[in-house]
This record gives C-alpha cells, sequence and structure tokens, in this order.
C-alpha cells in the first residue's frame, strides 16, 4: 500500500507539471474551435502515466532527486540542457490523439467520462483535432534543445511508433472478424496499439539526454509494461462499473473485441459471442455483464490473464538494471506494478 501511494504521489506532482506544461506548449489559437476540441481531452482528465515515465527515466538516469531538478533545463549527459517536459507532453499529446481516433472508429460515446470528441463537436471537427495533436506533437518534440542528431533519433521513435500505433489498431479490426486469434498473436497486436508509446515514453529522453547505453532496456521497459497496461485495461472493461470506468462496462464484448481473456476463454471451450445477447453496448444489462464474466472465471480465463500480465510486469522491472539504484528507478518499478493493480 505505502508504494501505491507513492506513486499516485509522484503521478500527482508530475500530472500537474505536465498539465502547467500543456497549457503552454499547446494554448488555444484560431480556428479557437479546433483546439478547444483539441485540448477537451486533455483538459478531461488522465492519470499522465506516460509523460511520468518520461520524467522519472530522466531523473533517474541523471541520478538526481525526484523532483529536484527543472524539467525545461534538464541536464545532459555530455553537456547542455533538454526540456524534457516538452517530450512528456509531446508524448502525452500523442496518447490524446489515438483517442479521439479510437473513439470515432469504435463509435464510442463516451471516454473520462465526458461525451467523447466526435459527440462534442461533430466528426469532422474531431478528426481534424486529432490530425492536429499529431501534428503538434512533433513540432513540440523538435524543441527539446537536444543536439540536431539526437532530435532526428527522437523523431524518428515518435514518428515509428506512430506507425505502429496504426498497424495495431488495424490488427485490433481485424481480429473482429475472426473466430479465433492465438494469444502470442493478441499479445502482437497490443504491443503495436498499446506498448509502444510506452516503449517510446522510457526509451526517448535516453536518446534526448545522451544515455545511449540505457535506450533498449529502457524500450524494452515500455513494451513490457505497456502490454500488461492493455491487458489490465481489458480486464477493468468487465470488472469495473461504468461509472468508475468512465465509458460503458463490458463495451470489448459486446463489440466483439479480441483480448486475451476472450482468447484463453474460446480456447477453453467458452462460445465467446454467445456471453451477451446484443449488439449495442447501449442495451446490455449489468447482469448479461455479471454472467459472462462468472463464466470466463469458470474458464480460467480472468487468472489466465492477471497472471500474464504479473509476469510481464517481472520482466519490464529487470531491464531497469541498466539504471541507477535511484529513488526515481524505484518509482518506475513502482509504476509497473501499479498498471496492473489499478481498479480505473
Amino acid at each position: 500500500m505505502a508504494r501505491q501511494q507513492a506513486v499516485e504521489r509522484a503521478l500527482s506532482a508530475r500530472r500537474e507539471r505536465v498539465n502547467d506544461a500543456i497549457d503552454e506548449y499547446l494554448p488555444l489559437d484560431e480556428p479557437e474551435e479546433l483546439y478547444e476540441a483539441s485540448r477537451y481531452l486533455l483538459e478531461a482528465g488522465g492519470k499522465r502515466l506516460r509523460p511520468t515515465v518520461v520524467l522519472l527515466a530522466a531523473e533517474s538516469m541523471a541520478d538526481v532527486a525526484p523532483l529536484s531538478t527543472d524539467y525545461q533545463s534538464f541536464p545532459a549527459a555530455n553537456s547542455g540542457q533538454i526540456d524534457v517536459l516538452r517530450a512528456a507532453v509531446s508524448i502525452e499529446i500523442i496518447q490524446s490523439f489515438t483517442l479521439i481516433h479510437d473513439d470515432i472508429m469504435d463509435d464510442d460515446d463516451v471516454r473520462r467520462g465526458v461525451p467523447a470528441v466526435h459527440q462534442e463537436y461533430g466528426l469532422s471537427t474531431a478528426i481534424l483535432a486529432g490530425d492536429t495533436l499529431y501534428s503538434k506533437a512533433f513540432e513540440i518534440m523538435l524543441e527539446t534543445g537536444a543536439d540536431p542528431d539526437r532530435s532526428v533519433r527522437a523523431l524518428s521513435e515518435l514518428a515509428t511508433t506512430c506507425t505502429e500505433i496504426c498497424e495495431g489498431q488495424s490488427l485490433d479490426i481485424s481480429f473482429e472478424q475472426r473466430g479465433a486469434v492465438e494469444p502470442d498473436e493478441y499479445l502482437d497486436m497490443v504491443e503495436l496499439k498499446t506498448a509502444v508509446l510506452y516503449a517510446a515514453a522510457a526509451s526517448i529522453p535516453a536518446i534526448l539526454l545522451g544515455h545511449d547505453d540505457a535506450v533498449d532496456p529502457l524500450h524494452g521497459y515500455g513494451l513490457d509494461i505497456g502490454r500488461a497496461f492493455q491487458i489490465q485495461d481489458d480486464l477493468l472493461d468487465l470488472t469495473t462499473p461504468t461509472e468508475q470506468l468512465g465509458k460503458q462496462r463490458g463495451s470489448d464484448l459486446v463489440e466483439n473485441k479480441q483480448t486475451l481473456i476472450t482468447v484463453h476463454a474460446r480456447s477453453q471451450g467458452v462460445d465467446v459471442d454467445a456471453l451477451v445477447d446484443s449488439n449495442s453496448v447501449e442495451a446490455v444489462s449489468e447482469a448479461e455483464i455479471e454472467d459472462a464474466v462468472d463464466r470466463l472465471r469458470e474458464a480460467g480465463s480472468i487468472q489466465f490473464a492477471q497472471e500474464r500480465a504479473r509476469e510481464l510486469v517481472a520482466s519490464g522491472k529487470d531491464n531497469l538494471e541498466v539504471l541507477p539504484d535511484n529513488d526515481s528507478r524505484k518509482l518506475l518499478e513502482g509504476i509497473a506494478d501499479y498498471l496492473i493493480e489499478r481498479d480505473y
């Protein structure tokens, strides 16, 4: 419990820094509605997990006390100062861009407890808002003050990450049309769709700050904890009340999305397609979802997913041995655990 509280305090403190920086680096501009729509989900909340990983990785590599150093003038390995807060904001903006477009593709009405961007501002403005965030993320990353070669490497990593996210989203859509998916196929998909952004968050500060020996291990850390994060998200979709989740509970099941839980259940002979008798997220009842979860639990599918998430977190934390043994590294380890212990 004490470690989880330490992680939550770390997230809260850095969330404030990131939120202030979003106001600075992504100000309201003209046309006003476009920028209001672009900032809408950013202002609706969010834990700021990925930008916190950026900032903690920088602190740990520099071996400075948490929150002791100005993130906008952060010491690089050889010389100079880097605005790692810009890198953190850039990563969070990419996350918001993916959420806007995901909600459009999935026709989801609610995100973070508020109407989705396309519901609030209309489909055309929502698409433009996502595109604006995508381009702004690169503009902001370009202005960290890093040496030109390191800026190019960071931009290349961000561009590759965005391509992989699109590839993962495409695989996710294609899986909905398939009757069976193997667990490794699912994990490959979520690595692309979800985990690569955690990998970018962890490794880009190493690129910018000149800690080349840490780039690959931190990338591996992000991939492992990112996959664990998505597995936990899939579990929460089934087990967390709608009001706490911020979107309709059981939506993945109703929309026939492949998750590690349903992949395992099918391998155990469960007729997953018949677990809920509805094609509409709004029409499915809490009782139906409860019955479906009970059936998945009986098949061992809930436990299977939980165990795989724990294995990934353990593997991810092993990659942190490249970092100095300091408080920020311990917080990165704590975040890995937090990702599969959170209840929303």
